[in-house]
């Protein structure tokens, strides 16, 4: 905050270290915690004030510099979706309706009045995910594009940060575009593919799945999924996906899942240890998972109550600088 007026650095301190003490994201509980000699209402008015001015643009680029110096020159970035549920409220501005990830089962899909929140995180030198991105958007605003939109937005911000990034997607980013921008940002990418995906094979379209059903994996290594080590088999095959026709991998991943699973990736792979370390860098995705989790737990960030969209993003800022101090 050493940009900001001194007014601002005042609340950044305090609301920081409001949400730390209290573990908690509900401006009465960060009140609690700072003791100040003022009716309580007073002073949540003032952090109510300073939140609805939104996220202050100095701050953004000051953290960003901060993480940058904390983060290895080839890094990863992970981006991907997640959900804040708010069930009971109705006062809260562009509240849309989210798939409830919570309660949604593989067969059923929950959907409840809330946000969608767009992240991307990036692995310290320490292998910590900490935040490079992250907003929360509702298809019910006023200006409001599309969620497409939003992930290029967080994808251009890690390219402009590092020359170089490895972008690791999960299923629901398998899309053209998506190839596409990481193509045109000259950035390297590894994207699990769905069933649905065709690729270009020895002069023809054909299934992804059919190249996977027709291979079996020959590299032996362990990788940890879901937080358990498996013993797993790697294959992998040069292909050309519809987006761009440029050669990628296919890596195939048997022994872990029921249907193996298939990564695409633009990385050079040249010997073994190319190949499981495009395996391990997917894996390790289940870093952002445990961020996520972590983020709503430390900070029951479900749980506030300030209602503007600016204002509850700027609060999700101040949240993902109380992250960076516990990953650092």
């Amino acid at each position: 905050s050493r940009e900001l007026s001194k007014p601002e650095r005042k609340f950044t301190a305090d609301i920081t270290y409001g949400m730390l003490a209290s573990g908690s994201c509900l401006l009465t509980d960060i009140v609690d915690q700072l003791h100040e000699n003022f009716q309580k209402v007073n002073s949540v008015e003032r952090l109510t004030r300073h939140l609805n001015k939104g996220t202050p643009v100095k701050a953004l680029n000051s953290y960003l510099s901060v993480v940058r110096k904390w983060v290895p020159d080839d890094p990863i970035i992970y981006v991907d979706d997640s959900d804040v549920v708010k069930p009971d409220g109705y006062k809260f501005e562009a509240l849309g309706i989210v798939r409830d990830g919570s309660k949604s089962t593989k067969t059923k899909n929950i959907y409840e009045k809330g946000y969608y929140v767009t992240e991307a995180c990036v692995l310290t030198k320490s292998d910590h995910p900490v935040s490079i991105f992250s907003e929360i958007h509702s298809s019910k605003e006023k200006n409001f594009t599309s969620t497409n939109d939003i992930t290029f937005s967080a994808m251009e911000r890690g390219a402009a940060l590092f020359k170089k990034a490895t972008f690791v997607m999960d299923r629901g980013y398998d899309d053209n575009k998506m190839f596409l921008k990481l193509d045109e940002l000259e950035q390297d990418y590894v994207i699990r593919l769905t069933a649905k995906r065709k690729l270009f094979f020895h002069g023809k379209w054909i299934p992804a799945t059919q190249l996977r059903n027709q291979r079996k994996g020959k590299i032996k290594t362990l990788l940890t999924y879901k937080g358990k080590r498996h013993e797993a088999y790697l294959s992998h095959v040069k292909v050309q996906i519809t987006a761009s026709r440029k050669d990628i991998y296919l890596v195939l991943v048997y022994g872990i899942t029921a249907h193996p699973m298939m990564l695409a990736t633009n990385k050079v792979i040249k010997s073994k240890e190319d190949v499981i370390n495009v395996a391990k860098a997917y894996f390790s995705r289940w870093r952002i998972e445990e961020y996520f989790r972590c983020k709503k737990q430390v900070f029951h960030f479900e749980n506030f109550r300030v209602r503007k969209l600016a204002a509850i993003n700027a609060l999700n800022f101040y949240i993902t600088l109380g992250m960076a101090f516990l990953a650092h």
